[in-house]
């Protein structure tokens, strides 16, 4: 088992992997465990230190969550963050209240003179950090002293420096606290004393030794997309197994224009990958005939491209495994795999197979961020237009249709899309920007055209800015790019009269719009 510089304890925050994420930006190994994961499982990985997450429960509920208590008496530093500090100060015998003032979004800390804490070394006093509670500390526990106060919160961060124990009472881990990955970096570096370097050099080492190990001599079929996960895991697998790996593509008639032959030609011409096309189009639109509900669409593709693949991997000898691009987002948004956060939507290719299929299931992006995994591909020597393509769902198009999916409204949706991206390209915006789709929003409305009435389809042009799809905002488009983009769709293709521009972010709304 490989040694962990810092386990983080999931409470079930939508932040929790945050904290990953800015460790790992900081060259520091992390790994998310349970909230509930016992101290010899800990012990076992080696860490230098320990974090409590957020989460959104209190202390005081029943049935709230709680830590195995012998880890405080490992000796190693713990950092609370949010649920985290409650339950720190619960468990030392402080007080927990309710607050009069509730305090949610930006704050300003400001460091107490008389506590001086080198979790706040390189900080700036008066930083602006993100608050996201309504309980709070109200009687610090014995040893411990306040280190930070905001306006509506005395004890914002405390400390009991002998046994190097910290809590904050706001999330460092987002982008909104501007100086948090500061102290996050301090935490790791200065108080647990962490100096390995950690990147993605290593993790393809890594992964690479552990894919041979858990495959041995079996064959794995893994499915692509031709997105950016897919190609990443593809070649991920064939520099480990070579020969070994069996990557199919399957045409579920869900893609975007020209799909298909840009995936065979840079997997069979660049990546000189031996690739398998499975034309399924046919199979997927009968499945999805006369379903709007975005979830069971969602169902339906995922379990029909695990059948194709079923039927597939019958065609071949000795496969014991099905590859998939999973990332930490997905898992998030999905299903509380590492510990209580709560269930956003489904993804086609997250939660194991169903019991009737006989592979193991390997995801070797199941930890990473997207802008980690366009760094691996680089470290594999994939083209950086594959590597910096933009994402794009598994379920394909049938979630940017609202409504029935059928073959009139694909074509529909794919000449408006191929538009957008045409544009976005020409622009310089494409790479200036996280995520770019239409929508066909299936709500007509009443135009002219020349001297005739229309009454015909509305797109919806969605463009985010964004840095792992855990948050995004929507782009701040030219509006003569917008009006050149929104003139070229209703003039070029048939059946749209009108264009809109999403402008809500991410939360409250989700990027995709199923």
């Amino acid at each position: 088992m490989k040694d962990v510089s810092i386990i983080v304890l999931d409470f079930g925050s939508q932040y929790t992997q945050l904290i990953a994420r800015r460790l790992r930006e900081e060259k520091v190994y992390c790994e998310i465990v349970p909230y509930f994961t016992k101290v010899e499982d800990i012990k076992a990985k080696n860490p230098k230190g320990i974090i409590l997450s957020g989460g959104p429960a209190s202390v005081y509920d029943e049935g709230a969550f709680e830590v195995d208590r012998a880890i405080y008496d490992l000796g190693l530093p713990i950092l609370g963050i949010c649920y985290g500090m409650q339950r720190i100060a619960v468990d030392f015998g402080g007080a927990v209240v309710r607050s009069t003032h509730h305090e949610y979004g930006k704050a300003e800390l400001h460091f107490n003179d008389e506590a001086t804490s080198v979790l706040f070394d390189g900080c700036s006093d008066g930083t602006v950090v993100w608050m996201s509670h309504s309980d709070r500390v109200e009687k610090l526990p014995e040893g411990f002293k306040p280190i930070a106060h905001s306006d509506n919160s005395p004890y914002a961060a405390i400390a009991d420096e002998s046994r190097k124990i910290y809590a904050m009472q706001f999330h460092p881990e987002v982008h909104h606290s501007q100086e948090g990955h500061i102290m996050l970096r301090n935490f790791a570096r200065k108080i647990c004393g962490v100096d390995e370097k950690w990147d993605m050099g290593h993790f393809l080492k890594e992964q690479i030794k552990k894919i041979r190990e858990q495959v041995g001599d079996g064959k794995v079929l893994c499915a692509l997309s031709g997105g950016v996960d897919s190609s990443v895991v593809a070649a991920l697998l064939y520099e480990a197994i070579g020969d070994q790996l069996i990557p199919v593509f399957v045409d579920n008639g869900l893609l975007r224009k020209g799909e298909r032959e840009q995936v065979e030609s840079v997997f069979k011409v660049h990546l000189k990958v031996p690739l398998i096309t499975v034309d399924a189009s046919e199979h997927f639109l009968v499945k999805l005939a006369g379903v709007t509900d975005p979830e069971r669409k969602r169902k339906i593709i995922g379990h029909t491209f695990i059948e194709v693949f079923e039927q597939e991997a019958k065609k071949h000898d000795g496969i014991k495994f099905l590859a998939q691009g999973t990332l930490y987002p997905d898992v998030i948004e999905s299903v509380s795999v590492k510990g209580p956060s709560e269930t956003i939507k489904s993804h086609h290719n997250v939660g194991g197979l169903p019991d009737w299929m006989d592979f193991e299931l390997i995801e070797p992006l199941r930890e990473l961020f997207k802008d980690e995994v366009r760094k691996l591909g680089l470290e594999l020597g994939l083209p950086e237009s594959l590597v910096y393509r933009h994402p794009f769902p598994g379920p394909g198009l049938a979630i940017r249709i609202m409504g029935d999916v059928n073959i009139y409204d694909l074509d529909l949706l794919r000449e408006a899309d191929a538009i957008l991206l045409e544009e976005l390209k020409a622009s310089g915006y494409y790479n200036k920007t996280w995520q770019a789709f239409a929508v066909l929003l299936n709500v007509k409305s009443v135009g002219v055209m020349g001297d005739n009435r229309t009454y015909d389809n509305t797109i919806c042009v969605r463009v985010v800015e964004a840095v792992d799809g855990m948050t995004a905002t929507f782009a701040h488009l030219p509006h003569d790019l917008l009006e050149r983009i929104s003139r070229r769709i209703i003039n070029e293709v048939d059946g749209i009269n009108r264009v809109v521009y999403d402008i809500s972010s991410k939360p409250p709304a989700t990027i995709e719009w199923e």
